[in-house]
């Protein structure tokens, strides 16, 4: 693939499909920034210290199907950026690997934005919130206003930010979205995060993925699984039970959720718990390609602009990864 000109690609959302979507840009000649909302980078990527205690809160692990992202793998298992959890949470294992992130999935995210910075010019803005796109027939450009008032021009952009926010920024742009992805809906996660006195027995391994049919649909030890010091479960309750309790007040839910836990907590005493909410956890029908774009001289737009993220080909920490990868080619091929 032929090196572009140095141009400047703008990339709304540094979870793993913004963070390689960056990467692969800047690998190819552009200049890249990446704008977060988040305080950090990484997404669902997302790991929290609650005092001694480490939990990750959003996806738990994740596993590898294609060359593409075996190797990448390959790169953070010999830098020590990720290893094996384990190979399967049934009672026998199934021979592919769950990986994790070290220190916590937010390493990942961390190795990733570490490498886009050392092999090209990327900067990476979070606690930056873009609210809109609009085209700049004037210069071809995208113009990406954010919420501090400054704006920032781009060549080529890419968005990775759940569709319903996705369909917020570009109402101003002049693109049409397909009702399929327009009208994406996404199952909803509530998550408990409980520090305990001592960490119960989950599984074989510290994971039990469909803990319970009426509350959880994954339960993680992060002692068991090597994040933390000390004792800290990671619940996920389930999507039914997650959209009918979703207006309950924060101290409502923590209420609710440890007494649905008693059974997991197995007489472990409580001694602290936040609730994390995710609005947009898991998209109910995915987009069946890994990205999906408009470009000039073909949709009546003044510089490509592709969408990314785990709506796009499957809603898995690899699907994601896939997805801003594609979604960088696309860019590359149109502009190269």
């Amino acid at each position: 693939m032929a090196t572009v000109a140095i141009r400047h690609a703008v990339v709304i959302g540094a979870g793993i499909a913004g963070l390689n979507a960056a990467a692969t840009l800047a690998t190819n000649g552009f200049r890249v920034t990446v704008v977060d909302k988040g305080r950090s980078v990484g997404g669902r990527l997302a790991t929290r210290r609650v005092g001694t205690a480490t939990l990750d809160h959003g996806a738990q692990f994740f596993t590898v199907r294609t060359d593409l992202f075996a190797e990448h793998t390959n790169r953070w298992l010999a830098v020590g950026a990720v290893r094996p959890w384990c190979y399967g949470f049934g009672d026998t294992d199934d021979g592919f690997p769950r990986y994790v992130g070290t220190t916590g999935m937010s390493a990942i995210a961390k190795a990733l934005a570490t490498e886009a910075a050392a092999n090209g010019d990327v900067l990476i803005r979070c606690a930056s919130m873009a609210f809109s796109v609009r085209p700049d027939e004037s210069s071809s450009t995208w113009t990406v206003m954010l919420d501090t008032g400054e704006t920032l021009n781009a060549d080529a952009l890419v968005i990775t930010t759940p569709l319903p926010q996705t369909y917020s920024l570009i109402v101003t742009s002049g693109v049409e979205l397909p009702e399929q992805l327009s009208a994406m809906e996404y199952d909803r996660t509530i998550a408990l995060l409980a520090c305990l006195d001592r960490e119960p027995h989950i599984g074989r391994h510290g994971g039990h993925q469909g803990a319970s049919t009426e509350f959880f649909s994954f339960v993680a030890g992060n002692q068991a699984k090597r994040i933390s010091k000390t004792a800290a479960l990671t619940l996920h309750a389930n999507a039914t039970w997650s959209e009918t309790h979703w207006a309950e007040s924060t101290d409502r839910l923590r209420d609710l959720l440890i007494d649905a836990a008693a059974d997991v907590f197995d007489g472990a005493h409580v001694e602290t718990a936040q609730v994390k909410k995710w609005r947009f956890a898991t998209p109910r029908t995915p987009w069946p390609k890994p990205t999906w774009a408009v470009v000039p001289h073909i949709d009546n737009v003044p510089a490509p602009l592709a969408l990314a993220g785990d709506a796009f080909g499957g809603p898995r920490v690899e699907g994601a990864y896939l997805s801003g990868h594609a979604a960088a080619a696309r860019i590359i091929e149109v502009i190269s």
